[in-house]
């Protein structure tokens, strides 16, 4: 941490340095702050916060909420509850899918034996991955291949076996800082960086690797095993990261093959994620020659009566006869993985975005007047599948595309209503600035809104989008869409996607900061004169698969 002197000299910089870059047009007549409001709206904020008894409602009671199963049928209850005790209109669920079938895990035990004991596995099972009959064991055996002919040396030696997969990863004892915040230089970078698109992450293989590990997965996923083990590529302490289970596809599908939510999926073993450190213990031995065997007693239930998904809606009307029934969002998704509760993806974001709400609710009672542009909250589920409740929101509310990352071919009466969408999806940590993903035109407007939160560590622009998460969906199809530049604290290397993704791990008074902003961004966007300006329309682009 910098001194406060010092610290206001970069903030400043950071000012000037983008509005010398800004038209001259811009420059001329500053966008309105009504600092009355934002005093209002800091005050029901950051002494008065409610978002950490929303995170607790969330992560503790109701726990994980993996897309489909019964324990985000119940979140989504109480959300609609307390979105009508908050006084917002219009509360309702909003149908999408089919989505596939939900599924809870009841119970699990996963040890590891030899003829020198026994110790129980730090493991989790992946996500709609199939129950065992009772309790089961078996020898474990690694696999690997990387020709056809590997491969087929396999058939029919697997039967029986617990399989592993992976090659001992070694691990690094973390002698700097797991958690850490943006420094100044790194949001300096930012400012200062040219317009790059967002990064869709997908990994690229060439046809004759993609076909060889498309093979062997079908391999051990179709000869009999007892179950498959992996170690993540990351991880330690415990610490282990947890998605779906993986089914048989065919190689020619790709991308679009079968998931194992889908009531169609073929069968597989049960499949585990375990923590580096037992994974390993396990090759060492075996490399010993010791017989390692794993035993498993793994419970699951499938919900397959409704294979539809629903997103969580909620608003306060606009009151503006003219610009009333304009509208403006905000939102996060509110689904999660599993092994954790959630917390920091994305109870916190979900949080956070309920908070902003009840901010807004409240400083307009004060104020005696509703808001001049309707307002809209959606929690989003579906989003760790590819942003799925999102992407089907903005299809059947404001345009449609001929697919993904390809630009609108149908505009819906909704869509020249559309001001903005902000989003909230990188964990626990503070707002320090917003990605205007490449969207020129708000640099000055946001420069403005932020300016009374610089004392609060918020003040960085940059051109650049970011990706992964919900807003792409708005971006995608050319409507103005905002993910908040957040402090990552640990959210990459101990909580995104992993058992530690608890309550504990979410820090107070940067969800208070956070819902601030927001509410402040939402109710400034309602009540300027005009829409957000757009960019152009996007040029076709690949798809980003993957939730964050």
């Amino acid at each position: 941490m910098i001194h406060t002197a010092q610290r206001s000299l970069i903030i400043a910089f950071f000012a000037l340095f983008s509005f010398v870059l800004l038209p001259v047009s811009a420059q001329n007549t500053l966008e309105p702050v009504d600092q009355e409001v934002v005093d209002m709206i800091r005050t029901e904020g950051l002494e008065n916060s409610n978002v950490m008894n929303y995170m607790s409602w969330m992560t503790d009671v109701f726990g994980p909420r993996l897309t489909g199963s019964p324990e985000l049928d119940a979140a989504s209850d109480w959300a609609l509850e307390t979105f009508t005790e908050m006084g917002l209109e219009n509360a309702h669920r909003e149908e999408w899918g089919p989505f596939g079938r939900g599924w809870t895990l009841k119970h699990f035990n996963i040890e590891a034996r030899s003829d020198y004991g026994m110790f129980t596995l730090t493991a989790y099972p992946k996500a709609w991955s199939p129950g065992t009959d009772g309790h089961v064991e078996g020898e474990v055996v690694l696999v690997s291949a990387e020709t056809m002919e590997e491969v087929e040396a396999f058939r029919g030696k697997l039967a029986g076996k617990v399989i592993l997969t992976q090659q001992i990863r070694e691990t690094e004892e973390p002698f700097e800082a797991i958690a850490n915040r943006h420094s100044d230089s790194a949001l300096l970078d930012m400012a200062n960086a040219a317009p790059q698109p967002a990064s869709g992450n997908r990994r690229r293989f060439g046809r004759g690797n993609r076909e060889v590990s498309t093979a062997f997965r079908n391999l051990i996923l179709t000869e009999g095993a007892i179950a498959v083990l992996d170690r993540g590529s990351k991880g330690d302490y415990g610490t282990i990261f947890v998605s779906s289970a993986a089914v048989p596809s065919d190689p020619a599908a790709g991308f679009g093959g079968p998931r194992a939510q889908h009531m169609d999926a073929p069968d597989t073993p049960p499949q585990f994620t375990v923590a580096v450190e037992h994974y390993n213990r396990m090759l060492r031995m075996m490399e010993k020659g010791i017989e390692v065997r794993v035993h498993v007693d793994l419970k699951v239930e499938f919900k397959d009566d409704d294979l539809m998904e629903y997103n969580i809606i909620a608003e306060i009307p606009g009151t503006d006869p003219e610009i009333g029934d304009e509208i403006v969002m905000l939102g996060a998704h509110y689904d999660s993985w599993h092994a954790g509760t959630g917390a920091t993806d994305n109870a916190s974001g979900s949080a956070a975005m309920m908070e902003a709400m009840r901010i807004l609710k409240n400083v307009y009672a004060e104020k005696g007047v509703g808001p001049r542009r309707t307002i809209r909250i959606a929690l989003w589920t579906g989003e760790e599948q590819g942003l799925l409740g999102s992407r089907a929101y903005v299809t059947s509310n404001f345009a449609e595309s001929a697919g993904r990352g390809q630009p609108p071919t149908t505009f819906l009466d909704d869509y020249d209503k559309f001001s903005a969408y902000y989003n909230m999806d990188n964990g626990t940590g503070r707002i320090r600035g917003v990605h205007m993903q490449g969207n020129e035109g708000v640099a000055p407007i946001f420069r403005q809104w932020l300016s009374p939160f610089h004392d609060l560590d918020a003040a960085t622009l940059t051109m650049n989008g970011t990706g992964g998460t919900d807003h792409l969906a708005f971006d995608g199809v050319g409507l103005p869409g905002f993910q908040f530049i957040q402090d990552r604290i640990a959210y990459s290397p101990k909580t995104h996607h992993s058992n530690m993704d608890v309550y504990d791990h979410t820090i107070p008074d940067d969800l208070k900061q956070a819902a601030t902003i927001i509410a402040a961004f939402a109710y400034h966007t309602s009540e300027r004169d005009e829409k957000l300006p757009r960019k152009p329309l996007p040029a076709p682009a690949v798809a980003q698969p993957s939730g964050r």
